[in-house]
């Protein structure tokens, strides 16, 4: 293969690619599969018990999670509500997801006192070191995500593990 038939393949490999989504599930179920498999038959039952308002319904009928402005706070209403057992109080766990603090953008990495992200959070996973620096211990982290919406800087963020 000639350079200019490699590069041409993998540009053209990526048009054809759409990108993969990337969700945040309630933190009730078994596997990713039975999403798929069980969902298209529901109307997103799990979406409308939701306190926090947080579970949003993909055009392909599955559940994900939105931690723009709002976090989970186990509730466990959308899992009693779930009519496939797709989402089950049995399978309860912590959110597959990972959340970090971009320092470039955070006020306490820049010497402002902020403690925007530390106050929402349930589980007393961000700590700082002394008034400034604030880190996630991850260890303690449920990934409820409240400290996402509520940072003025929009410094946290956060990947499905």
């Amino acid at each position: 293969m000639q350079r200019r038939e490699l590069f041409s393949s993998l540009f053209s490999s990526k048009e054809k690619r759409e990108p993969q989504q990337q969700f945040i599930r309630p933190p009730y179920f078994k596997d990713e599969s039975s999403f798929h498999n069980m969902c298209q038959e529901c109307d997103g039952k799990c979406s409308t018990v939701c306190e926090e308002n947080i579970i949003r319904i993909h055009k392909d009928k599955t559940p994900y999670l939105d931690l723009s402005s709002n976090g989970c706070t186990f509730c466990d209403a959308c899992a009693k509500e779930c009519p496939f057992e797709v989402l089950t109080l049995d399978e309860k766990k912590d959110i597959n997801a990972i959340f970090e603090i971009d320092m470039l953008k955070c006020l306490s990495w820049n010497t402002t006192m902020c403690f925007s992200c530390k106050n929402p959070c349930l589980s007393h996973a961000i700590e700082f070191l002394g008034m400034f620096r604030p880190s996630i211990k991850f260890d303690l982290c449920t990934g409820c995500g409240f400290c996402v919406g509520v940072c003025p800087t929009q410094a946290i963020h956060y990947t499905k593990l």
